[in-house]
């Protein structure tokens, strides 16, 4: 008789339940796995020969079929090790009878039969209950990043004895519940902080905005001039992750391996800032199995491109569909994933080769065709979907000296950018959005709307600016963030003129 235990696998951010069945037949003793395994499964059969065998259960003495089912869909990862190990410890009649429709295993099994942590344990655990599982054994090292989800029973084993023996109903294992508003409780912590940045007023009033709405920004300014440092402040002055998106985040990261066993839940939003030698692959995630780029690992945070120009043309053309979509598409021949990507961009780069373009105080070297062959490596179309184009200049003698006691903290900010969240969110809760940079033009055409004279002021920028119709949105979209931080209702000309005032390149 065929016997059946259940686990599951992820494709993507997808949960699909896997049936493992299990059959014996009288022949040469050893395991075949079918169902499209990869070699990770394929190399488990010596895993469960001798993780059963020193746990203290005999092995059965005939040729074992495991058969992973839906057969058509491909099988990756080791995590479906401690379903099999049970599936053959049922035919042999050592784990008794249970509702096997109903509870779920994940874990790898090492050779000793200790239970080693897998990943992807929190976006699987998540979607089972919805997929008809009441209970999921885990490796008891996943058992924190799993207790987040209040619809199912997760239960963690150290060894595959634990797990017989709780099915034969010899002993508990170990539960635990987590609230999740206690790790959100946010930590005045960042590593640099706005009151410790002199100066700049203009590019932090500028940041500012760009955190209250969510838009991309680009940096321009010789060496040294502080964009760098600007930047890694900005995180600091974002507002705190809610209940949701720490979850998507976790979710993100539990799959690409980067989670925390010690801090099983992402509090803070990311910060990631790839070398400029990173592939495509590295930014928009891939490989034969695809895995999470930085893009999607900066979701509901910050990618900060620094240097942004020495970056490959190929690898800067890549993001054009991402910060115009959220959202990143992975095609290969036998599959497809889709993963999130809603990051606000920062680039950071140099006005020229020398780096000294504009600076008062160190003359450019570069010729005009150099300048031009510079900046022409950022292509039209990506500077049209960054929202804020700034030029920093470097910090006069008396600044840098004089010692300001009035500047701004990063808590002090972040508390007017709360506040201009709050106002979008309560805005579009009807629309499936959260920031203003998330509108498209039928809802720009709504939430935006000017009077005649902003209207007549927009016509002139256009023709002065040479705005194209995607520029012409997102002046618009900066304008509706600009006039949330002012606690307006309506768009006017000022907010329409800060806006214009924030495209500098």
């Amino acid at each position: 008789m065929v016997v059946s235990t259940k686990s599951a696998a992820l494709v993507g951010l997808d949960v699909f339940t896997i049936s493992i069945e299990v059959d014996t037949i009288n022949s040469i003793p050893q395991i075949l796995i079918i169902g499209l395994p990869d070699t990770a499964i394929s190399e488990a059969k010596e895993r469960l020969r001798l993780a059963i065998k020193n746990s203290g259960y005999s092995f059965p003495a005939s040729k074992v079929v495991i058969n992973l089912a839906p057969a058509d869909l491909k099988k990756e990862g080791s995590n479906y090790d401690l379903a099999m190990a049970i599936g053959i410890l049922i035919k042999e009649g050592v784990v008794k009878e249970f509702d096997n429709n109903k509870i779920a295993f994940l874990g790898e099994l090492s050779l000793d039969g200790s239970i080693r942590p897998v990943n992807g344990v929190l976006p699987i655990v998540c979607d089972l209950n919805r997929l008809g599982i009441e209970k999921v054994i885990v490796p008891i090292e996943n058992l924190e990043e799993a207790s987040f989800i209040d619809d199912i029973e997760v239960l963690g084993a150290k060894n595959l004895a634990e797990v017989v023996e709780y099915l034969n109903k010899n002993i508990d294992l170990s539960i635990l519940k987590q609230n999740i508003d206690s790790y959100l409780k946010l930590k005045e912590d960042y590593p640099i902080d706005f009151c410790n940045i002199k100066g700049q007023l203009r590019a932090k009033k500028a940041l500012e905005i760009a955190a209250a709405g969510a838009h991309n920004v680009l940096m321009s300014g010789a060496a040294g001039s502080g964009k760098t440092m600007l930047a890694k402040a900005f995180v600091s002055i974002l507002p705190p992750l809610n209940k949701q998106e720490a979850i998507e985040l976790t979710k993100i990261y539990s799959i690409a391996g980067l989670l925390d066993r010690k801090n099983p839940l992402i509090t803070k939003r990311p910060f990631r800032s790839p070398h400029h030698s990173s592939s495509p692959i590295g930014i928009i995630g891939g490989g034969s199995n695809p895995k999470p780029g930085d893009i999607t690992l900066s979701h509901r945070g910050v990618l900060f491109l620094d240097e942004m120009v020495e970056f490959p043309r190929t690898t800067l053309e890549v993001l054009r569909q991402p910060l115009e979509d959220n959202i990143v598409t992975i095609s290969r021949a036998a599959i497809s994933v889709t993963y999130p990507a809603n990051f606000i961009l920062i680039g950071a780069m140099n006005p020229c080769p020398c780096g000294n373009l504009g600076d008062l105080k160190k003359p450019c070297t570069c010729t005009e065709f150099q300048i031009n062959r510079y900046k022409a490596r950022l292509s039209g179309p990506l500077l049209d979907r960054i929202d804020i184009q700034l030029k920093i200049q470097r910090l006069e003698d008396k600044e840098l000296l004089e010692e300001d006691k009035n500047i701004e903290t990063s808590k002090k900010i972040r508390q007017r950018v709360i506040k201009a969240r709050n106002i979008q969110l309560e805005r579009y809760k009807d629309e499936g959005i959260l920031t203003n940079s998330e509108l498209n033009s039928k809802l720009i055409k709504k939430y935006c709307k000017i009077d005649s004279d902003s209207k007549k002021f927009l016509e002139q920028a256009i023709n002065r600016f040479s705005l194209s119709a995607r520029s012409y949105d997102r002046l618009l979209k900066v304008s509706r963030t600009v006039a949330d931080l002012d606690n307006s209702i309506d768009i006017d000309i000022s907010h329409i003129a800060q806006a214009l005032q924030l495209r500098e390149n």
